[in-house]
């Protein structure tokens, strides 16, 4: 048994103080104020206990380009994050459009034991946007949800299919907005900020017809479409207008989206990179207020790990994405520190309400009889986020040497200690 005693309990819908959670095997067992008897003990006094996060966008690169990440070191990565359940994308190597491919990488987290994973499976066969996966096959070999995440399903009429299979089978396809046409061989947001440095800009607009053209043929299948990574003021927007419209779409922001600007760009660090790029101010604080209101359901960090060679490079020839995982609570801490949202939000956005969209209804929530995923938070904790701290097999992260206020110190998985922040 193990016992986390003292703990401020922080759920989406409420807060307990000094109470005591009694963890027997993988379920939480007992939260009391009485005083229990307990092998293992952690003292929880000061820190934030909270159900452990989940993450809907990663990219664990296996298999195929294990020397970027693999499964076992983005588990690492993920519980040194605080994160117990991660949804790794399709676009491995080879791609994850199959039953093989997905039994594989479910298999081999299991084998690990840290983290719950779910893969994503490619909407259509090979990423090509052309014919459709075995959907049903796949999702009962472990798949949960749809996306060609890293390249937008083009056709529409592609994915009006892609909706109207997925939804047959109680799932959902996730989209990555982007017209590559109008994308072309744009790097970085383009504005003021790539006028400035001559590099090729990316129109918001590549993103918001995606998601206004995905809206639509939601709204015309009935299914549920969630938006990736959004990056945009009117992608804001146009979801806001479709949740107004009832229509069945969620979304999500990514940490560094509602962090940085493409301000960031004028010193060429290909560590910013990324796509959908770093937008303006104006983009960033939109997608804040989205994240208040509820027009954006979710945070995720769209982890994407390269090798250093792969960024240290050229702006126009290095790869797009940056690592997330062990940057997501500190820099969505920022937001409660700031006066933006509190901390029963921060429980809404990275952990109830993605188990919610997964029909995950095990997790998300710390209560008695709930599985034992649990994360234990020091939102004061400042640290170098270095070699020693990152699991990760990349460091492509801004933050990389950076100074970090706030972590996760245990994390919790099926009622085991998976990761103690000092013992790096």
């Amino acid at each position: 048994m193990l016992l986390l005693k003292n703990c401020t309990v922080i759920n989406f819908d409420k807060i307990e103080e000094n109470v005591n959670i009694l963890i027997n095997n993988d379920k939480i067992e007992d939260i009391t104020k009485e005083e229990i008897e307990s092998a293992t003990v952690i003292d929880c006094s000061g820190k934030y206990v909270v159900p452990g996060l989940i993450d809907m966008h990663v990219h664990f690169r296996d298999p195929g380009f294990e020397y970027k990440e693999d499964i076992e070191s983005g588990s690492k990565a993920a519980v040194a994050g605080g994160v117990t359940t991660c949804l790794p994308m399709a676009n491995t190597k080879p791609v994850n459009d199959n039953s093989s491919i997905t039994r594989y990488m479910v298999e081999k987290a299991k084998e690990i034991g840290l983290i719950d994973l779910f893969p994503i499976a490619a909407v259509t066969k090979g990423m090509k946007g052309e014919e459709l996966t075995e959907m049903g096959d796949i999702l009962e070999a472990g798949a949960i949800a749809f996306s060609d995440d890293g390249l937008p399903v083009m056709n529409s009429e592609v994915m009006r299919r892609a909706l109207e299979y997925a939804s047959q089978f109680g799932s959902f396809i996730i989209s990555h907005a982007e017209d590559k046409n109008l994308t072309g061989d744009g790097v970085i947001n383009e504005g003021k900020i790539s006028t400035i440095t001559g590099l090729k800009g990316i129109p918001a607009e590549s993103e918001e017809v995606m998601i206004a053209r995905d809206i639509l043929l939601a709204k015309l299948t009935k299914a549920h479409v969630h938006i990736a990574h959004v990056s945009t003021k009117g992608s804001v927007e146009l979801i806001r207008w479709a949740k107004k419209m009832g229509i069945n779409v969620t979304a999500e922001a990514t940490p560094h989206h509602f962090t940085l600007t493409d301000e960031e760009l004028l010193n060429y660090d290909t560590n910013y990179k990324m796509n959908p790029p770093l937008r303006t101010e104006e983009d960033k604080n939109a997608i804040i207020e989205g994240l208040k209101d509820g027009t954006i359901d979710i945070i995720a960090t769209d982890h994407a790990p390269h090798h250093r060679v792969e960024k240290f490079v050229e702006f126009d020839n290095a790869a797009f994405g940056i690592t997330g995982l062990q940057t997501l609570i500190p820099l969505t801490l920022n937001l409660v520190k700031s006066g933006q949202f509190d901390m029963k939000k921060f429980v809404y956005l990275t952990s109830y309400k993605p188990a919610e969209i997964l029909n995950l209804k095990d997790r998300g929530y710390i209560a008695k009889g709930k599985k034992a995923d649990i994360t234990v938070i020091d939102d004061k904790i400042e640290y170098i986020f270095d070699e020693k701290v990152n699991k990760s097999k990349s460091d492509n992260t801004p933050f990389f040497k950076k100074k970090l206020i706030g972590a996760a110190i245990y994390t919790i998985k099926d009622g085991k200690i998976v990761y103690d922040f000092h013992q790096q």
